[in-house]
This record gives structure tokens, sequence and C-alpha cells, in this order.
């Protein structure tokens, strides 16, 4: 019978120590890549940036890069800013609301917004750009860790 109880134990602790394995802090930081997708499929914009959860919801966006050329944000510097509501963790993957705006320096009624979730490795979503009469748009996006 100890025997028997013995074994349960160490079964139980094999199974237990298998739970809770990879990244706990539930953060995303790191470097990423995006691809933003206008409605009829064809690429809009893609980017790479540099995120550091920090204290509730902010998120530091850094070293952003566009890695396409337009009309939108042609050669002008932007400022980024993002949030990202950490909602929970399973096997080192984080998951949450994930929101980011992208603003022209030079010219600030140019906005490109980025609602979407975090899960599974990668974060997807919608878009969209308000602002001249250039920049306007919406669409599909996903980003993925580099």
């Amino acid at each position: 019978m100890k025997f028997i109880g013995l074994v349960c134990v160490l079964m139980l602790g094999a199974v237990l120590s298998g739970c809770g394995g990879g990244n706990s802090s539930g953060n995303i930081n790191g470097n990423w890549s995006a691809m933003l997708t206008n409605t009829d499929g064809t690429t809009a914009f893609a980017f790479t940036t540099s995120f550091k959860q920090g204290s509730g919801t902010n998120l530091t966006v850094a070293n952003f890069s566009f890695s396409t050329s337009g009309a939108c944000f042609n050669s002008q510097p932007v400022t980024e800013t993002g949030s990202f509501g950490f909602t929970g963790n399973l096997n080192g993957q984080v998951s949450g609301a994930f929101a980011m705006t992208i603003t022209a320096t030079n010219d600030p009624s140019d906005v490109l917004k980025l609602q979407g979730t975090a899960s599974n490795g990668k974060i997807t979503g919608t878009w969209t750009l308000t602002g001249s009469t250039t920049c306007t748009g919406n669409g599909s996006f996903a980003m993925t860790p580099m």
C-alpha cells in the first residue's frame, strides 16, 4: 500500500513539474515585425519595433522603423505610443488587449491606430489610418516576434 502511495506522489510531482514552464513574466518584451494589409489583401505598411512592458497597461515602443515607403509617413519622424492589457499566461504565451498609435510629427493629423489581441505568440487585429486625403485607410495586421 505504501508503494502505491509513493508511486502516486511521484506521478503527481512529475505532472506538476511540467506545468508553468516557460516565461511566466507575462510580458511582450522584445523585437517585433508587423505587416498591415488593406481590405483587398495588398500590403499597406510594414514595420519593425521593440516593446517593453511597463507597469499597468503601459507599453514602451522603441526602435520603430517602417520598412515600406509611401505617401504617408514618408521620411518624416513619427511618435509611437502603446498599451498592453495582460490577461493571462499559458505555457509562456502572453495574451491580452493590444493598442498602438503612430503619429506623424510633421503632420499630426496623420494617425495610424492598431487595435488587437496578443495570443499564441503573435498579435493580430485591425488598423485605421486617418489624416490628409492621401493618408486614409483600414485593414488588418499581424505582428510576430523577431
